[in-house]
């Protein structure tokens, strides 16, 4: 019994004495004597008896708080407050494992008004600040990100009411961004989007976050803040023009014609929209060469057809509307044309009667898409030639105009030609005569056209 007295006593001894060195290290914490202070609770929480004291763990964060404070002590402990951090992680969970009722948990903390945390939250931000002032956007990064552990420390554990730490995350994004860290960027920024923040000059958030994932060519996360933008700015017209170009750049024909179909729904009376799902329908369809057009090319280009004129309807003085469509139907004439110039005699034999009337038929469909076209082109020509100063692009539009509008006169006028040289054989005088005052009609409306053409320059 004595021997085993004697073992008790001495552990008691041992405890006693590890508890004096607690006692110390807080006085010498009161006595602002914290060198002295930090050196006596290392040895605490490094002994084996004390190693799981709450109580060692929290006095140790709160010396290495009060070092890291200290303007004369901190430059010689650069990690205090890491250390702090660490200690604090270490006395939540022995209290966890020690107290099961989660009201009675961190007392000390608490009492103390959590104030270790909180010094080490205040000293991050601080220091982030000054190093984002300083333009030192790599150090304020690194500062802004500790602080934001902190604050999950202290949300996790309730002691702050809010999930999310708006200024301090925005911060962090931004210094990101301007220490050419765009991926590191994105997590923050992404934070910020996820709880639907909306504050001033925040809208620039979700677009920042949407074409840094369309230049990834991440389109689904790019559309998931593109969708998030506009559920908290909802006003902001930058969305659908955004998920449009987006999906021109980077989606498939079918999901980008889909949301054409859906922003012109919303959106009936923009003729823009309008206007770009008719291009991109058309470009789609068309080709020059016959045999690389998709299988589906006619019912793209006829859809291409009626968007344009909807969007005439919509802005009737719209230039570039007038313009493709007028391509439209001159292209059609054109295809037409080429079908009439594959019909030809074979083996020196001459054209059958019925390959002579399909040629004619052909001839007279061409002419008719042709006189189809043209007066939207006189539209265009109606409507930029009377203006001054042109763009260049308005300028190409023009020229374009006018160069089909020759390349259809010289075309029917070619017919004529061939028309009145077989009226001529037949010596057909009244026809002949019909026909040489129609050419000279056509070639005088020519001459007239390719003077505007040769002057577009030099007028606008």
């Amino acid at each position: 019994m004595k021997k085993v007295l004697l073992t008790g006593l001495l552990a008691a001894t041992g405890l006693g004495l590890y508890a004096q060195k607690l006692d110390k290290a807080k006085d010498l914490l009161t006595q602002k004597k914290l060198p002295a202070a930090k050196t006596e609770i290392d040895g605490v929480v490094a002994a084996e008896k004390t190693a799981s004291n709450p109580d060692a763990w929290y006095t140790r964060a709160k010396i290495y708080a009060a070092i890291s404070k200290d303007s004369s002590l901190k430059g010689t402990v650069p990690d205090a407050r890491d250390q702090v951090m660490s200690s604090l992680k270490k006395y939540q969970e022995l209290e966890d494992a020690k107290e099961k009722d989660p009201a009675k948990r961190y007392i000390a903390s608490t009492m103390d008004g959590n104030s270790a945390l909180i010094d080490v939250y205040s000293g991050y931000s601080k220091d982030g600040a000054s190093f984002y002032n300083a333009g030192n956007y790599n150090d304020a990064l690194t500062n802004f990100k500790k602080t934001l552990e902190v604050f999950d420390v202290l949300a996790a554990k309730g002691i702050v009411p809010m999930k999310l730490d708006t200024t301090t995350t925005l911060y962090a994004g931004i210094s990101a961004e301007k220490a050419n860290k765009p991926d590191e960027a994105a997590i923050y920024y992404s934070k910020i989007a996820e709880a639907k923040c909306k504050s001033e000059g925040f809208v620039e958030i979700y677009k920042w976050l949407a074409d840094h994932y369309r230049q990834k060519g991440d389109v689904a996360t790019s559309q998931k803040f593109s969708a998030l933008g506009k559920e908290v700015y909802p006003q902001d017209s930058f969305w659908t023009g955004f998920d449009l170009e987006m999906l021109s750049e980077k989606g498939t024909k079918a999901e980008l014609f889909k949301k054409y179909e859906e922003v012109i729904k919303e959106n009936p009376d923009n003729h823009i929209f309008l206007f770009n799902y008719a291009v991109e329908l058309y470009k789609e369809g068309y080709n020059e060469d016959v045999t690389k057009r998709p299988a589906n090319s006619k019912e793209l280009i006829a859809k291409a057809a009626e968007m344009m004129k909807r969007t005439l309807e919509k802005k009737p003085d719209y230039a570039n509307a007038n313009m493709v469509m007028g391509q439209i139907l001159y292209n059609q004439g054109v295809d037409i044309n080429t079908e009439n110039k594959a019909i030809r005699p074979t083996g020196g034999a001459k054209l059958t009667p019925d390959q002579l009337k399909k040629k004619e038929e052909l001839r007279l469909e061409v002419v008719k898409k042709f006189d189809e076209a043209t007066p939207y082109f006189q539209k265009v020509d109606q409507l930029l030639d009377k203006q001054g100063k042109l763009k260049m692009d308005e300028k190409e539009i023009l020229k374009n105009a006018l160069d089909l509008m020759i390349t259809i006169n010289e075309e029917k006028t070619a017919q004529l030609e061939s028309k009145r040289n077989a009226a001529e054989l037949k010596k057909a005088a009244a026809e002949v005569k019909t026909y040489e005052a129609d050419i000279k009609k056509l070639q005088d409306q020519t001459t007239a056209l390719t003077e505007k053409f040769n002057n577009v320059d030099r007028k606008h």
